[in-house]
């Protein structure tokens, strides 16, 4: 990838995240290298470019903590770190949907990590919704948004039942209505259909594993356009595995 091939096929690149096409070459280079799998160099470029360029490194170090990263500890810190400036982000641009997006995406990372009950316990399902909910209303078609809204409802009534769960806000209906939604803004998405997968099985149980496991097999089958789409399949691949 360089500047001119991700300009090119930015569409289908960020058909998941919704991020509109920058105007400064910086960012333009930095999103190059994220999409080349140099996810510290994308997002040191990231950083050093500013503005926009946050949304590269917070994406970069996100997705190499969830994906990568190896130690807990460290994992722990980067979601953190995300966090942090996702959240100065949103709080300097208000509507820029993606730094909501990466400070719920982090904080749900890092609840998963420390156990969901106690993050709930934290608050923390509810900014996680919040962000979320703000990042749809500011970008309709964010898949990701979508897919991480049904990951939310599924992860808390899995967690806790469908009743302690609507007191945090979860619903069974709307979590699978959010990845339905997913799938038709992004049909041929990997991760839509994992997501979709895992959070059938919370949310129904054995009579949706037939569903699920075609849903892995069919994100295992998909050509990664990037990085982070063939991380994405390879995971499909694992989940199959097991």
């Amino acid at each position: 990838f360089d500047a001119a091939t991700v300009k090119a096929q930015w569409a289908r690149l960020h058909a998941g995240d919704a991020e509109p096409l920058p105007k400064q070459a910086p960012v333009l280079e930095a999103w190059a290298l994220f999409h080349a799998g140099e996810f510290q160099k994308a997002f040191d470029a990231g950083l050093r470019a500013g503005g926009h360029g946050i949304t590269v490194a917070n994406k970069a170090q996100a997705i190499y903590a969830n994906y990568l990263e190896k130690s807990e500890k460290t994992k722990l810190a980067m979601f953190q770190q995300v966090m942090a400036r996702a959240e100065a982000q949103a709080a300097a641009e208000p509507k820029n949907a993606n730094a909501h997006y990466w400070l719920a995406y982090a904080i749900g990372r890092y609840s998963q990590s420390i156990s969901v009950a106690k993050a709930l316990a934290q608050g923390l399902g509810a900014k996680v919704k919040t962000a979320l909910e703000t990042t749809v209303k500011l970008a309709p078609r964010h898949a990701d948004a979508h897919i991480a809204l049904g990951a939310f409802h599924a992860e808390v009534i899995d967690k806790v039942g469908a009743l302690l769960g609507r007191t945090q806000g979860a619903n069974k209906a709307t979590g699978l209505a959010m990845f339905e939604q997913a799938l038709k803004l992004t049909p041929g998405s990997a991760i839509a259909m994992v997501e979709y997968a895992n959070g059938l099985v919370m949310l129904e149980g054995e009579k949706k594993l037939k569903q699920a496991e075609k849903l892995y097999a069919d994100a295992a089958a998909c050509t990664p356009v990037d990085a982070m789409e063939r991380l994405d399949v390879e995971m499909a691949k694992a989940e199959l595995e097991d």
